[in-house]
């Protein structure tokens, strides 16, 4: 039987990514998808395909996740179409780099809002029918820099940082309940952004990684298929670095 054989989760942001990677992993192991992005275009469409061609329902919903009414009325929609939502992994993020002297409050706004205050949005929403169903694990896709900082995103590595806060609060909360509550930490991940550095940029990351390269999608992905089964059945509250040694 496949690990998430009859379950249904919830990815926010996964058009592309860490959050198509994660979504993609938990197709081929049974899971039915439901995922969020701002817009619904081409990417969208064909992260979709690539889902249900493992043989499992998959729906991409439009959903500005800042906003809170948005939220509820997505999670209302996906859980009268799906059923039941048993996994929820907040993924949705952006940056707006700056020096903090220099960072205006919109950009800190932004970037708080997509990325921590989605994560309280889609918590909120999912809580009730977690509760109902005595399960439901939740993922918040942290950072290394929200453990560490890093100079020139303070809005950023502050965002990461509340949603290893939040993780451990929820899990607090929630725990009596059946509903587990973990963080993860990816380091440098190989993705569309890291993809725009130049060679030297890319050489200067891997001297500071004990495993001297950078990781994959794919290998965050496979954490977060850990901590979506019952493999991780008495793992709440914790943050795991997937980061190859940089953060230790």
């Amino acid at each position: 039987m496949k690990l998430l054989e009859g379950k249904v989760a919830l990815v926010t942001g996964a058009a592309r990514g860490i959050g198509k990677a994660i979504a993609l992993k938990f197709a081929s192991e049974g899971a039915d998808i439901a995922f969020t992005d701002l817009n619904i275009d081409e990417n969208a469409l064909n992260t979709q395909k690539e889902i249900e061609a493992y043989g499992v329902k998959a729906k991409a919903y439009a959903s500005n996740a800042a906003l809170y009414d948005d939220t509820h009325g997505i999670v209302e929609q996906i859980h009268k179409e799906f059923g039941h939502i048993d996994i929820l992994v907040n993924n949705a993020g952006i940056t707006k780099d700056g020096l903090l002297m220099r960072m205006s409050e919109l950009q800190w706004d932004a970037v708080i809002n997509v990325n921590l205050k989605s994560a309280f949005n889609f918590i909120h929403a999912c809580t009730p029918i977690m509760m109902k169903q005595k399960s439901g694990s939740i993922i918040n896709m942290s950072s290394v820099v929200g453990v560490s900082g890093n100079a020139g995103q303070a809005n950023y590595s502050a965002s990461k940082a509340g949603l290893i806060g939040l993780a451990k609060s929820v899990a607090k909360e929630l725990g009596a309940r059946g509903i587990r509550a973990n963080a993860i930490a990816p380091g440098f991940i190989e993705t569309e952004m890291t993809h725009a550095l130049t060679d030297e940029q890319r050489a200067k990351w891997a001297e500071i990684i004990p495993l001297r390269r950078g990781g994959s999608p794919d290998e965050v992905a496979k954490t977060a298929l850990f901590l979506a089964s019952d493999l991780s059945s008495y793992v709440s509250g914790q943050v795991i670095h997937v980061c190859g040694g940089m953060n230790t």
